[in-house]
């Protein structure tokens, strides 16, 4: 079994219904749904950059810190939770984060 495209497919589990959705991809969306790109513990894995540190100091920047715990996120991650608790509980799986919840994902940012 392998793990390629493993972050990517927590967000789309069935690619078919991926052209149904209305999803502008701008590089931090695109970063955050394959964990490439402009996100530390990636840049990281090639030696590009010395450690995959966050600049919150929590601990390492991958897509799930983005998402649920980096302190740069607070005020991007309490609109997301603010949208997603009115009708169920947080956290919600990344799937759902992109069906339903989209508009709100798309403001969390890699720094």
């Amino acid at each position: 079994m392998t793990t390629k495209g493993a972050t990517t497919k927590s967000f789309f589990p069935n690619i078919e219904d991926r052209p149904q959705l209305r999803i502008n991809p701008t590089p931090n969306f695109t970063a955050i749904v394959t964990g490439h790109g402009n996100i530390k513990t990636y840049i990281h894995k090639f030696k590009i950059i010395e450690n995959p540190k966050c600049p919150c100091n929590k601990g390492d920047q991958t897509v799930d810190h983005i998402i649920y715990s980096c302190k740069l996120q607070e005020q991007e991650r309490y609109r997301l939770k603010a949208a997603i608790t009115k009708s169920e509980q947080w956290p919600v799986s990344k799937n759902k984060l992109v069906l339903k919840y989209y508009d709100n994902l798309k403001d969390l940012r890699t720094i």
